[in-house]
Order: C-alpha cells, then structure tokens, then sequence
C-alpha cells in the first residue's frame, strides 16, 4: 500500500469523526478522498461515497436512537421523497449524462469533470451554511412539535436527487430544515438527520450495483475506517463545543471547494 492510499484510509477515519461531532460534513470529504487520493472514477466515487455515508450514518444514528434523539415521524415524511428521487437519480439519471456535455474555447467539459465541478457547488453551499452564525429558534426548547409537511417533502425530493447526482448526503440542508420546518431541537434533528442520510444514501447505492463493479474488499475495509471514526467523533462531541467546529469545518470545506473548481478547469 503506497503513503497516497495510506493517507486516503486515514481520511476516512476523519470522515466519521466529522458525522460523530457535527451530524454531517462526511460526504463533503468523500468524494475528494475517493477521487483525488485513490484514483477511483467520478462516477464509481459517488457511489462509493452513498455507500460508506449511509453505513456510517446508521452506525451513528443508534446511538441518537438509544437516547431518544430521533423523530421517526419527521424522519419518514422527509425520507420518502428522497427515497424516489435518489433511486431514480442514480438508476437512470446519472447513467443516461453522456461522456462529453460540451466545449468552451476548446475546453471539454465532460461528465466526470462535470460531477466534480457541481459538487464543487455543493461543497460552496454547504460551507455557507456552516459559517453562518446559527440563529436561536424556539424551537431549541422543549414543547410541542409541529410539521410544515409539504414544504419538507419537497426539501425531501431536492435533497434525494442531489445525493443520487454527487453522492453528498446533504446533512448541511436537512439540519436546518429539520430545526426550521419540523420544529426539532437541535440534537434531535442531528440524530433524525444521521437516521435520514443513512436510509437514502444506502438506498441510492442500491440503485448502482447493476450499473457499476463495485470492488467489495476495497468499500468494506475504506467503511470500517469511517465507521471507527464516528465512534470517536461521537465520543469527542462530548468536549468539542460543535458551533465552533461546524464553523472551522465550514472553512476548510470552502478552500476544498475553490480547490476543486481550480484543479478541474485550470490544471487538467
């Protein structure tokens, strides 16, 4: 094994590490670990990523579940839709995007340099949402719990396709829509968020293995280190303020995502 996969393993440590503290970011690291440090294909990177997310994400999620932590009700009405939207994405959206999209200048844009520049996108819009100062809602406290239904089956359907799209399980826009549409204290909505990721991502990679090889012995052994890592991080969220981190993360997310577009368009 060379230092490059080394150090790629390593990672997927971090990638757990980072859905044990803050309830997300772990498909952010992914795709770049998968693509960048191991070599793997755009394409077979995503899928990769549905599946180490979701089994890393479930893992993680029992721990919320044994705690109470998970609102099953919200879960289901915002899952649903993902569930459809993801399945189709990957089943039949992704494997219909031609080789070659289009030229500009004498610049091709093709597909697996068109997965990692919308991820890029992604990877922008989720560090905002990281940085940002958090608003208090009151919704913090404890007290009756009402649901926006279809506005969160909706944020359900967009949040499933884009994970079907760049593997990215989303919890920068589920959190937030958990806390602002289903009313659930901030705890509860990491935990039902972890339980959300875990079912659409495994459910979207479902919709690969007839399109894609998957190499078994590489995905299991690259998801164990992930899912030892959210054993830590659950284990440090109880001494890391998780503001503080989200807002560093956001950070660090923002200069991958620069990086990315900028390798992809100026040093091919």
């Amino acid at each position: 094994m060379s230092s490059i996969e080394i150090f790629g393993f390593s990672a997927s440590i971090f990638i757990g590490i980072s859905l044990g503290l803050i309830g997300g970011g772990g498909s952010i690291l992914t795709l770049p670990v998968l693509v960048y440090l191991l070599g793997i294909n755009p394409v077979l990177s995503t899928a990769y990523s549905l599946f180490v997310v979701g089994t890393t994400s479930l893992v993680g999620s029992v721990n919320y579940m044994r705690k109470e932590l998970v609102n099953y009700r919200a879960a289901l009405v915002f899952a649903i839709p993902s569930f459809i939207t993801v399945f189709l994405t990957r089943k039949y959206l992704v494997p219909a995007i031609p080789d070659s999209l289009f030229s500009v200048g004498g610049f091709e844009v093709t597909k697996n340099i068109g997965i990692m520049i919308f991820f890029a996108i992604v990877m922008l819009a989720a560090s905002y949402s990281m940085i940002k100062e958090k608003k208090k809602h009151k919704n913090e406290e404890a007290g009756e719990l009402k649901f926006n239904y279809p506005v969160i089956g909706l944020e359900g359907a967009v949040v499933g396709a884009l994970t079907g799209l760049v593997g990215a399980g989303g919890g920068f826009l589920i959190i937030p829509a958990l806390v602002v549409l289903a009313h659930l204290p901030m705890k509860m909505a990491v935990g039902t968020s972890l339980l959300i990721i875990a079912a659409k991502s495994l459910i979207g990679f479902i919709g690969d293995v007839s399109n894609l090889p998957v190499d078994w012995p590489f995905l299991l052994e690259f998801t164990g280190f992930s899912v030892v890592g959210i054993f830590v991080g659950s284990y440090l969220s109880k001494f890391v303020p998780s503001e503080k981190l989200k807002r560093a993360f956001g950070w660090f997310v923002l200069v991958m995502g620069i990086g990315i577009i900028s390798k992809e368009i100026f040093f091919k």
